[in-house]
């Protein structure tokens, strides 16, 4: 079992940056890939980011390629999202998930391991 904790969220205008982080717990090393999704009001989860376990490989949704960087410290059990450029649309509770794996894999599908996320605001 791995136990995630996001923080960094916060209001912000719109233009500014943020870095969310992902603590983890338990279980940890460096056999999960782990992936950002978020979830605005009113509308469903939606994949952000991931990164794959050594974190040689990186994935993102349309809508956030080009602002948003994942990165990962394996040595800290902590994974980030650096987010730039922000729109008052990436308003979200942003969560950290993760998969175990043996592979390089990078997705949105398969995470078993979910934060309990922490809120960004985007004002206008």
């Amino acid at each position: 079992q791995v136990q995630l904790v996001e923080s960094g969220g916060g209001l912000v205008q719109a233009g500014d940056s943020l870095r969310l982080s992902c603590a983890a717990s338990g279980r940890t090393g460096s056999s999960y890939s782990m992936g950002w999704f978020r979830q605005a009001p009113g509308k469903d989860r939606e994949f952000v980011a991931s990164i794959s376990r050594s974190g040689a490989r990186t994935a993102y949704s349309d809508s956030v390629k080009g602002r948003f960087t994942v990165s990962r410290d394996n040595a800290k059990s902590a994974v980030y999202l650096q987010m730039n450029s922000l729109k008052p649309e990436d308003t979200a509770v942003y969560y950290c998930a993760g998969r175990l794996t043996n592979l390089e894999y990078v997705g949105s599908s398969g995470y078993g391991y979910w934060g309990q996320g922490t809120q960004v605001t985007v004002s206008s």
